[in-house]
């Protein structure tokens, strides 16, 4: 997801004389359409290929680069998936450390890739992949094709079907991704289907979501596919999500996202007012909801006007309510008191982020608000 915060950012290498017709060459605005419905037994099929392909209870591993992944689609699975209790859930990291998350936080894996096949050498059930700061790592490449191949249902998170593209397991597949990202996905792998207006497409043992907020109802897919539909239904509640299912959910209008003409003035007029930046204050408590805490820092961190800098007590890691590891910036005594903390304790994910977006256009104005939702692929 780095491009997605950064792409934009070439408007500020073109000549200011072109710069006028290069914006007024993109669409006006963002389609309002309605997404078409998904039959029930496509929704059935997808529930059938997630069936765990191994274990009983599944064995779930979320892989990240130490360097940089994307925020929400390393934390969100473990998060979700973790407080479903239906599996099995190890974070790894390419290499020993903390994973240094975009566009904000960072936490501590589990265990190294390496870590994870001597302890497990018959692999993972299902392998869940972020978008990172590079396709091509040979660690992560290889690593997965390795467990494709012992039989592990691999799931790309946004941007991270770019990922497991390069890995060769897309190949003749459908497939969706970011729509930021995907014809750069289409032009490396032109033998790749992209399957529009869904915000979860399968293939096989091949799984590929939209946008970053597409992650909780592919989760909450899963546990259903796992443990029924009462356990998702119950973590779904949890999450404060009304429709999430492989049908209801499943329904995306893909026209409805892209990069537009007040999407590209915005993020443009947000950069070069550099006087009214500013860092939000995310307090980092033992046992907050990992799920919220990742909506809201992406959230803050996308507008182009602000981001969010965790502090707590002291500087050592902060365990999550579902044993993420989560490591502050700062601590609370050196946060000054003047800069703006935003508090969301006691709030479910959904309402967190949609508060989140409320106070972005309160703050930054409705366009910033439109901004951040654009770059989540968020459906509000």
């Amino acid at each position: 997801m780095r491009r997605v915060m950064i792409g934009i950012l070439v408007l500020l290498a073109l000549p200011l004389a072109g710069l006028g017709g290069w914006l007024y060459s993109l669409p006006p605005g963002p389609a309002a359409l309605q997404p078409p419905p998904v039959p029930q037994a496509e929704a059935q099929a997808m529930l059938a290929a997630l069936k765990p392909p191994k274990r009983p209870r599944p064995l779930i591993a979320v892989v990240g680069l130490n360097d940089a992944t994307e925020t929400t689609d390393y934390l969100m699975p473990a998060g979700v998936l973790r407080r479903a209790g239906i599996a099995d859930v190890v974070m790894l990291a390419t290499g020993p450390g903390p994973v240094r998350l975009y566009p904000a936080l960072a936490a501590l894996p589990d265990a190294t890739l390496a870590e994870f096949d001597a302890r497990h050498p018959e692999g993972a059930d299902y392998v869940i992949v972020p978008a990172m700061s590079r396709d091509d790592d040979p660690a992560v490449i290889g690593w997965l094709r390795q467990q494709a191949a012992g039989g592990a249902t691999v799931i790309g998170i946004c941007a991270g079907a770019k990922v497991v593209a390069a890995a060769g397991l897309l190949d003749g597949r459908r497939a969706t991704t970011h729509w930021y990202h995907r014809q750069r996905m289409l032009d490396r792998s032109p033998s790749i289907t992209y399957v529009p207006d869904r915000r979860m497409v399968i293939d096989g043992r091949v799984a590929t979501t939209t946008g970053i907020t597409a992650s909780m109802p592919m989760m909450l897919v899963l546990v259903e596919a796992i443990a029924g539909r009462a356990k998702a239904e119950a973590v779904a509640r949890d999450l404060g999500l009304a429709h999430w299912d492989a049908r209801h959910a499943n329904a995306h209008a893909s026209a409805a996202f892209g990069l537009t003409r007040p999407f590209a003035a915005t993020v443009l007029g947000n950069r070069l007012a550099f006087w009214k930046r500013e860092r939000m204050g995310l307090e980092l408590r033992p046992g907050l909801d990992e799920v919220a805490l990742a909506l809201v820092a992406d959230a803050w961190s996308r507008t182009y006007r602000s981001r969010a800098v965790t502090f707590a007590a002291s500087t050592a890691a902060v365990e999550s309510r579902n044993g993420i590891r989560l490591l502050p910036e700062t601590t609370a005594a050196d946060w000054p008191e003047r800069q703006p903390r935003y508090g969301f304790a006691g709030q479910r994910p959904a309402e967190a982020l949609d508060q989140a977006l409320q106070i972005i256009a309160a703050r930054h104005g409705a366009r910033t608000a439109r901004v951040v939702a654009m770059q989540m692929e968020y459906p509000r």
